[in-house]
């Protein structure tokens, strides 16, 4: 395979309980993500986001990665790879420093934040993530940059992600078993964020439901900050797994009348017909009542969003369903390939009294055509988030040339002088 060394390159890769997914992403001169490569392969030794199996985990990497390679022409030495386990915690902590000049400084920033994360955490997590979500100096708050600003005393409000130590280097460990190097782990709920989101919804309030074939990743913001997020151990597959055990059929063909079929729908709730079950591994025809699949369906579905919903009211302190509505005036924002099924919207706005809708990513070129988004927004969003992380990169790398050069001139004309 030919290197494409000239070219900035962005790997995403999305272990889940049901695929793996491999994303090669090329950066455009107009900083557009252009798809140039990807590799699907079935999921094997991961459970609900846990790895149960290694080297089950790690041929499916490593087969999801060859098809990513070979559609692209580039040899992956480094991914962005994301994680969601019931053992990711979440709590929102408090930095506070004496300003060290009359206003604030970028070097001010960097210790705020820094003081923020000095918090008990569990002994055996490790932190994943820090995020500012609103800064205060002196008696001024709700500040969102603070650079500039006068003062004696600053103080940051963070959301801290944390995990524990055990999952991440399962993890870590199945992806370097394919001689491949992490460059940075990222929890799913903020890779989704990055493909389905714009920062006015995030202004006026949204929540985004991840839901997954193991988990539910579940983030919210309110007033451009992340208020809140969290990870529900329960997703679609508990859905097929109803279905499958129910009807008495495999779960293959349990997941794929599950997405045909759906909720219910209200307008035809009279209408009833027998679903014809076809499965290789029966020579004999069986037939499903639509409207008892339907209600199996739509029962365990209702079950996971009440969960959702039951969670945002606690954080939100009240018990006044219209609550979200007002604290989430962007709505609800659906994805993940268990966010697939019809009808689903319909029933989610009467849980959560407010605007819903699927997630669709959006800036996304080249083979977007293989792509569906619901499926495929938390590994889009890997590459969303690591073009950030480049063009983060790029710019201190042009500050430290200016400077530099800057130096060698006040050094040339100090020799010249002296």
């Amino acid at each position: 395979m030919n290197q494409l060394t000239k070219k900035k390159i962005i790997v995403g890769l999305d272990i889940g309980t049901t695929k793996v997914v491999t994303l090669i992403g090329e950066i455009s001169p107009i900083n557009l993500i252009n798809i140039i490569g990807i590799g699907i392969s079935r999921s094997h030794g991961i459970e609900k986001g846990e790895v149960t199996n290694l080297k089950s985990v790690s041929k499916s990497i490593q087969s999801s990665i060859e098809l990513a390679e070979n559609m692209a022409g580039y040899n992956i030495s480094s991914v962005y790879l994301s994680i969601s386990s019931k053992h990711i915690h979440f709590q929102n902590e408090i930095g506070i420093v004496p300003l060290s000049k009359e206003e604030v400084t970028e070097e001010d920033i960097k210790n705020v934040i820094h003081t923020a994360q000095f918090v008990k955490i569990n002994n055996e997590h490790e932190i994943l993530h820090v995020i500012p979500k609103e800064f205060a100096i002196d008696q001024k708050i709700g500040i969102k940059n603070p650079l500039g600003l006068s003062g004696i005393r600053m103080q940051v409000e963070v959301h801290l992600i944390t995990c524990h130590n055990k999952i991440v280097k399962n993890f870590v460990k199945s992806v370097q078993n394919c001689g491949i190097k992490v460059d940075k782990i990222i929890y799913s709920g903020l890779a989704s964020k990055e493909a389905v989101i714009s920062k006015e919804e995030k202004k006026l309030g949204v929540c985004i439901i991840d839901i997954g074939s193991g988990t539910m990743d579940v983030t919210t913001y309110v007033n451009g900050s992340i208020s809140c997020s969290f990870v529900i151990p329960y997703a679609g597959n508990n859905v097929t797994n109803d279905i499958s055990s129910i009807f008495s059929i495999s779960k293959k063909d349990a997941e794929i009348i599950k997405i045909e079929n759906g909720c219910s729908d209200e307008r035809n709730e009279k209408k009833t017909k027998q679903i014809e079950i076809i499965s290789f591994n029966e020579s004999k025809k069986k037939y499903i009542d639509s409207k008892l699949l339907q209600n199996v369906i739509e029962a365990r579905y209702l079950e996971l969003l009440n969960l959702v919903k039951k969670k945002l009211l606690v954080f939100f302190e009240t018990s006044d369903k219209t609550k979200i509505e007002k604290e989430l005036s962007g709505g609800i924002i659906l994805t993940g390939g268990a966010s697939k099924i019809k009808n689903l919207i319909n029933h989610a706005k009467k849980i959560f009294k407010t605007k819903v809708k699927i997630g669709k990513t959006k800036k996304i070129e080249g083979l977007t055509n293989d792509i569906n988004n619901e499926n495929y927004s938390t590994v889009i969003g890997l590459l969303k988030y690591g073009k950030k992380e480049f063009l983060k990169e790029k710019k201190n790398i042009k500050n430290e040339n200016f400077f530099q050069k800057w130096f060698k001139k006040i050094h040339f004309w100090i020799k010249k002088e002296f």
